[in-house]
């Protein structure tokens, strides 16, 4: 692949083979992401697990103390007054048979997040061929399905980001803006390792963090120090 004269500019501040501390990964994310907009800073984890097996899954999710930066549009699935209380939280669409027509028939996907009640999920469940590809199902792992919706609101627009393995086993989230600093995204990203580590399948068998990758939207890829990440 060609790369164009910024991004090996940028490229050359990173060092290939080196595996660098967290803190000193998220400063160099910072200088790397330099392009015209205000760039997403992203997290890939690599795990030694193997995602087919349902013992060896790992998702959830986690607060991260500044948020990513972006905001998040959520769907809630509710009635009544639990539908009431969605909207008060500050939810962006509350809607129930109507919103899963608008989705089916419009092809309508203007929001980030789902969540929903336990009693309607076999409502949602309808929609599980287009919002399972897309990593919109509601699943209790994350929060995302409960009755406590104003909490679940709260939470995601507060920065919770949910986590999830690819069929390659490997994680991919923001950890937030270039904008934020090194600090903040370092916090951050100690934050997600934390829950990830602590997410470790009881059948997951040797090295767990095999691979941690922190790059900016249109920089090079920098190499963590896996080893120091409570191994």
């Amino acid at each position: 692949m060609k790369r164009g004269k910024k991004y090996l500019e940028k490229a050359k501040l990173v060092e290939r083979a080196a595996l660098y501390e967290s803190k000193e990964a998220c400063e160099l994310a910072v200088k790397t992401g330099t392009a015209k907009f205000d760039e997403t800073v992203e997290a890939h984890i690599r795990l030694g697990v193997d995602s087919r097996h349902a013992d060896q899954q790992v998702r959830g999710a986690v607060v991260l103390p500044h948020g990513t930066g972006k905001k998040v549009r959520v769907l809630v699935f509710a009635k009544g007054p639990k539908a009431d209380e969605a909207e008060k939280a500050g939810a962006d669409y509350v809607g129930a048979e109507d919103m899963v027509a608008k989705i089916q028939n419009e092809n309508w996907f203007d929001f980030d997040v789902v969540v929903a009640t336990p009693d309607m999920m076999g409502l949602v469940g309808r929609l599980g061929r287009v919002l399972g590809p897309k990593g919109l199902m509601p699943n209790p792992k994350a929060g995302t399905v409960s009755m406590d919706v104003a909490k679940a609101i709260e939470d995601i627009k507060a920065g919770k980001i949910e986590y999830r393995l690819d069929k390659t086993n490997i994680i991919h989230v923001p950890l937030g803006k270039v904008s934020f600093g090194a600090e903040k995204l370092s916090e951050n990203f100690q934050a997600l390792m934390s829950a990830i580590i602590k997410a470790r399948p009881a059948a997951a068998k040797g090295q767990y963090l095999k691979s941690v990758v922190i790059k900016a939207t249109m920089g090079p890829g920098i190499k963590v120090n896996a080893a120091k990440l409570g191994e």
